[in-house]
């Protein structure tokens, strides 16, 4: 069995990842978190042996064989690098930091320690983007020419803090929500960003909109934001032979539907079982510490998702198109 400290007490942590780790076969042993106060309750509620209010203990804990980082964005980097260097993995929340030097930073530092490093972009794991990943593969829709990423949503009441307020934690909605567009888009096309453009409204990004240039020249718009409450989310893929549709799938409930499109005719598609996004995630990171392959979603993918979001923040600013 897995034992996990998780570091940062966030309602995320609280509301989806300890289960997830207790239904993918692992335990949580200790949380920390900067408030003694928060731990305490948080350990109490969950059920967790050990709680502190800082790091240092909970990563001399020779029972704790993984790190969970959800702090907020700004602390990623330094409790990912402290962990590797004592021998922890990390699976750490997006994105992975707020710099490209900070995430590369802790990619080194876990591979030095050779420890397993994963980034928690769980939508990857949707049976609904499977689906439409091997629909991709198995030609559905001819050559792929473009695609289509919506995940404007109206933020939650109790989630409206640092997201809203604090650019120095990495608020905004482009660190929250465009990093999973692009870790998405990725994973679905199998090409990487090559250049973006985009623009943002509000002090600290609550909405934007834009188009990424993935390798082929094939173009995806996206469209996320804090401030929409009624347009619903989903994805598209265009090819030379059909399109596929998909509606109600950019959140982490194993919910969606997927339609084949050719001409008039709208097919549904049987995407298989409905599992949790965030078990099959756990289930991976185990299998990898375990040498049994790699984690769902690797360092590296956090990293790349994070190059673009910083790319696209640069647009917004400059009003023009930059390279990845």
């Amino acid at each position: 069995m897995i034992s996990w400290a998780f570091v940062g007490a966030s309602n995320f942590a609280r509301t989806c990842m300890v289960e997830a780790v207790r239904e993918a076969g692992g335990e949580v042993v200790a949380v920390v978190s900067s408030s003694a106060a928060r731990a305490r309750s948080f350990a109490e509620d969950l059920g967790i042996p050990r709680w502190h209010d800082s790091l240092e203990p909970a990563l001399a804990d020779p029972e704790v064989d993984a790190v969970y980082v959800s702090t907020t964005n700004e602390l990623h980097a330094a409790a990912t690098i402290a962990a590797a260097h004592a021998g922890k993995h990390v699976l750490c929340e997006k994105p992975l930091a707020t710099t490209l030097a900070d995430a590369h930073a802790m990619a080194a530092a876990c591979r030095e320690a050779g420890v397993v490093f994963g980034t928690n972009h769980h939508l990857r794991n949707a049976p609904t983007h499977r689906a439409i990943r091997r629909l991709i593969e198995e030609g559905a829709v001819g050559d792929v020419l473009a695609a289509r990423a919506f995940h404007a949503v109206s933020l939650p009441e109790h989630l409206r803090t640092w997201r809203l307020s604090s650019p120095e934690a990495g608020g905004g909605v482009v660190f929250d929500i465009t990093v999973h567009d692009t870790d998405v888009l990725r994973f679905l096309l199998r090409r990487e960003v090559l250049e973006v453009v985009a623009m943002t409204t509000g002090e600290i990004d609550d909405a934007v909109m834009g188009v990424m240039r993935f390798e082929g020249d094939v173009l995806a718009s996206f469209h996320d934001a804090f401030t929409v409450a009624h347009a619903g989310t989903g994805l598209e893929v265009h090819g030379t032979t059909g399109s596929i549709l998909a509606r109600e799938v950019m959140s982490g409930a194993p919910q969606g539907d997927v339609f084949l499109r050719r001409g008039a005719e709208l097919t549904p598609v049987d995407v298989g079982p409905r599992e949790s996004l965030y078990v099959r995630s756990l289930r991976a990171f185990h299998g990898a510490i375990r040498g049994e392959g790699a984690p769902a979603v690797t360092g590296d993918d956090g990293i790349k998702s994070l190059a673009v979001a910083l790319a696209v923040r640069e647009s917004a600013a400059t009003g023009r198109a930059v390279k990845v």
